[in-house]
């Protein structure tokens, strides 16, 4: 393996901090402890006080001040029943309470599936407070790889599973990403999303998924995002594909995410030893 530039290097190592950092959020993914479901008629949850409730297009809480909850954005306390509409996919940052500040414990609320439920969001997880950042393979050079973007005429909804076997989920593929891996004799075709300002993510499965060495495994499948494809003077368009900043979905270190899996045909026949691999237990 060629020793890959100290420039190339440096990028990847400030990408990794600022990759373990955003991990290491207050109340981000690893803080996860519960996902639950709403049900019709108010009724306690675990992990949280007070009394959850929907009636599919609105979501109740009822609490007394003495329950402690505030909400996350006033900070003002829940003494009564307040309510929260989201749209599918979308997510709320609702209630907290707890430790001596009152914001140890956030309550998520959330709809998947055109269903309600909520997530807590412990501060004291160890999950949270024993991290010490994902662990990774050594920087691959030759993982670096120039991709074709195919774009679709129109974007396409492709149903998939997600982490959570009650929430379906749906891939808007816009185009395919086209490449070859070293020692391989053929193209590999990825169903490339678009996010914002024009820049691609694909989910895909490899053959490091779940492999019987954790120190030489990943999760069940990761994500890598590339910037918006540049267009040459004969108008195709291409993107590097850097394997190296290959990320675990939440679900790898949680079993309360709802992540996207990958679409049927997203699966490398090679084993891609760059980027993130399984988190450390």
């Amino acid at each position: 393996m060629s020793t890959a530039p100290d420039a190339q290097l440096q990028r990847w190592h400030r990408f990794r901090n600022n990759r373990n950092a955003a991990l290491a959020a207050e109340h981000g993914w690893l803080t996860l402890t519960s996902f639950q479901w709403l049900e019709s008629q108010p009724s306690a949850v675990d992990l949280a006080p007070g009394l959850w409730s929907t009636d599919g297009t609105t979501a109740a809480l009822t609490a007394a001040a003495a329950d402690g909850l505030t909400l996350v954005e006033t900070g003002e306390p829940v003494d009564g029943t307040v309510t929260a509409r989201l749209s599918n996919e979308e997510s709320l940052m609702w209630v907290q309470f707890g430790g001596p500040d009152g914001r140890q414990v956030v309550v998520e609320l959330a709809m998947r599936a055109d269903k309600y439920a909520i997530r807590t969001r412990d501060s004291l997880s160890p999950v949270f407070t024993e991290f010490d950042g994902v662990p990774t393979f050594d920087y691959r050079p030759d993982l670096v790889v120039e991709a074709r973007f195919e774009a679709y005429p129109e974007p396409v909804d492709i149903p998939i599973a997600t982490a959570n076997p009650l929430v379906d989920g749906v891939h808007r593929t816009v185009g395919e990403l086209v490449f070859r891996l070293p020692g391989k004799d053929h193209e590999y075709r990825l169903h490339a999303e678009e996010e914002k300002l024009g820049a691609l993510t694909v989910t895909f499965h490899d053959e490091t998924n779940g492999a019987a060495s954790p120190g030489q495994a990943t999760g069940e499948w990761r994500k890598v995002s590339t910037p918006r494809p540049r267009i040459d003077a004969s108008g195709n368009a291409s993107v590097v594909l850097d394997f190296n900043r290959a990320i675990n979905y939440p679900s790898a270190f949680t079993p309360y995410g709802t992540c996207p899996m990958p679409v049927k045909n997203n699966s490398l026949d090679a084993r891609i030893e760059a980027g993130e691999k399984l988190p450390n237990p």
